[in-house]
């Protein structure tokens, strides 16, 4: 089989949030074709005792740890004009050297950089294919942060905003193909870089339909006498804690008017401080990391994703229509799925009018979305769907790498 490096900016396994349940899918996907060389950096180390597993699956595996702050601290040292701090943030000597390393000789015949963080460890190598997958435009991300925040830090991100994108204009130019986490970050690219279009493409996100699915069982987490809304994530994440900060102050309060014994859990782990002060707010519960998120899917009378930014597909989505639970989102958390309002999930902005879907939802008004729901995932969502798209980026071609038309895994 043919010799592939792929880098990724977290241990892509196991596939436990956002970032990382790509990853592993697509790796794994490549797996099955490829000697796979894994490069990554482990920000937790709970990671490394993932590496076996890894070690076991890959040709070879090199992980090195990193310290979050620490490489913050380093990327705010080393600002300099024209930079993204996101370089830097996830630039590690060693994985540098180990890269330049396994590039020597020649054998490897196919590049895979999973994330624009990391495509600095091989901007500078031409002597086979390199496909980025970008995930998420990043630097509309930081853009979108900005208005949330005070000086100094609304500067240092739309500094960052900036910069990052003129680093993934030049990323696109420079890969032989750039892809986007689905059609509509794909498209929004191109109107921030319409020299793209004949470079890009997008593998849409899936869910794992077996794991997250409405016929396993599971015990119900919570008392019998309560209505129960969740919402899943990684809750150090600042777009989790602002929707969960925004829904407790003005939906929750609405939907508790009219069903007193509503209850909201915030399910994720490495809660921030500003999560765990929810908790002194009445029908508000803060788990914190569980053995598994599927029980309080499956028991939850529905799950919100009342996100103001947001970026990609959300995964937290995906899952819950997989397991046939009732979804209500915001335009934000839309973006991204095949998927259709009103049938498939219910979509609001205001928080009035979100509160209203929840009840509407509550009050049985919607008795088929869970199962409607769960029929668009299998359709448009089922990872062994979307990602033979990739067989189109990966397969070897003779000529210009680039000339590549905008094509999607699901037509």
């Amino acid at each position: 089989m043919a010799e592939l490096l792929f880098l990724s900016h977290r241990v892509p396994y196991p596939p436990d949030k956002g970032e990382k349940i790509r990853a592993w899918h697509i790796l794994k996907y490549l797996l099955g074709s490829h000697n796979v060389h894994l490069g990554c950096l482990a920000d937790d180390a709970a990671d490394l005792r993932q590496l076996n597993e890894l070690g076991r699956l890959c040709a070879s595996v090199a992980c090195f740890r990193v310290s979050p702050s620490l490489q913050k601290a380093r990327a705010l040292v080393r600002m300099r004009p024209g930079r993204p701090l996101t370089l830097d943030v996830f630039h590690n000597g060693a994985l540098k050297q180990w890269v330049a390393q396994t590039l020597r000789g020649g054998r490897i015949s196919r590049i895979f950089v999973f994330s624009s963080a990391m495509a600095g460890y091989v901007q500078n190598y031409h002597d086979c294919p390199r496909i980025l997958d970008m995930v998420d435009i990043d630097s509309e991300k930081w853009r979108a942060y900005a208005p949330y925040h005070r000086w100094p830090m609304r500067a240092l991100y739309a500094r960052e905003a900036d910069t990052l994108l003129a680093l993934e204009r030049q990323l696109v130019r420079e890969f032989d193909s750039t892809l986007f986490v689905s059609e509509a970050e794909a498209t929004k690219f191109l109107t921030l870089a319409p020299e793209s279009e004949n470079r890009i493409g997008w593998i849409d996100n899936g869910v794992d339909l077996e794991r997250f699915s409405p016929k396993h069982t599971f015990a119900s987490p919570f008392s019998n006498d309560s209505i129960n809304i969740v919402f899943t994530g990684t809750m150090n994440y600042w777009p989790n804690i602002d929707a969960v900060t925004w829904f407790a102050e003005t939906v929750l309060p609405l939907i508790r008017q009219k069903h007193p014994s509503a209850n909201f859990y915030i399910i994720g782990g490495m809660p921030s401080r500003a999560v765990m002060r929810l908790r002194k707010t009445a029908g508000i519960i803060v788990t914190g990391r569980v053995p598994d998120i599927r029980a309080f899917i499956a028991h939850c009378d529905v799950a919100v994703a009342p996100l103001r930014i947001a970026r990609g597909t959300q995964n937290k989505i995906l899952e819950a229509m997989a397991m046939a639970r009732p979804v209500v989102t915001t335009p934000e958390g839309f973006e991204g799925l095949r998927a259709m309002p009103g049938r498939d999930l219910l979509v609001a902005k205001a928080p009035d009018a979100i509160a209203r879907s929840i009840t509407d939802v509550l009050e049985y008004r919607y008795p088929n979305l869970g199962s409607a729901a769960r029929k668009a995932v299998e359709q448009y969502h089922d990872w062994q769907r979307t990602l033979p798209a990739l067989d189109t980026w990966i397969a070897p071609r003779s000529g210009n790498y680039s000339k590549r038309k905008l094509i999607s895994a699901v037509e």
